[in-house]
């Protein structure tokens, strides 16, 4: 039975990573600094999820294989009075679009209730099961 709710579950915590990963380039898509005050724009992460539960030597089930960081180009404003320009006057910025990170931080919750759901179906029926078996 356990083993079931496991799957769930497993997905479950992948979705909630992969949301705690937009809202954190929702949130950092102006970062410029580092947390020494050096200029080091944030960068966009993306979660890896791969099939299996490693923890558990599990093919069932999801897991975040790893946090991939965009090491892309950043969006480049023409600000010359920025401490952060370059000699040609543009600081680059986080290469963070809003409508990407939205649509990311969706599709995780509606994965996550899907999961929820999932658990939900699998409790009732062994529920029933344990009452024919009675």
């Amino acid at each position: 039975m356990y083993g079931l709710l496991d799957v769930s579950a497993s997905g479950m915590i992948a979705q909630r990573t992969r949301l705690q990963i937009a809202t954190a380039n929702l949130v950092n898509r102006g970062t410029l600094e580092n947390a020494r005050g050096e200029y080091d724009p944030y960068r966009r992460r993306e979660a890896v999820i791969a099939a299996g539960d490693p923890d558990r030597n599990s093919p069932f089930g999801v897991h975040v294989h790893r946090v991939m960081k965009n090491d892309g180009p950043l969006r480049l404003r023409h600000e010359p009075n920025h401490p952060h320009a370059n000699k040609d006057g543009y600081v680059g910025y986080p290469d963070i679009d809003v409508g990407t990170e939205m649509v990311n931080a969706l599709d995780a919750s509606r994965a996550y209730q899907a999961n929820v759901q999932a658990a939900e179906s699998t409790k009732s029926m062994v529920s029933m099961a344990l009452r024919l078996l009675a």
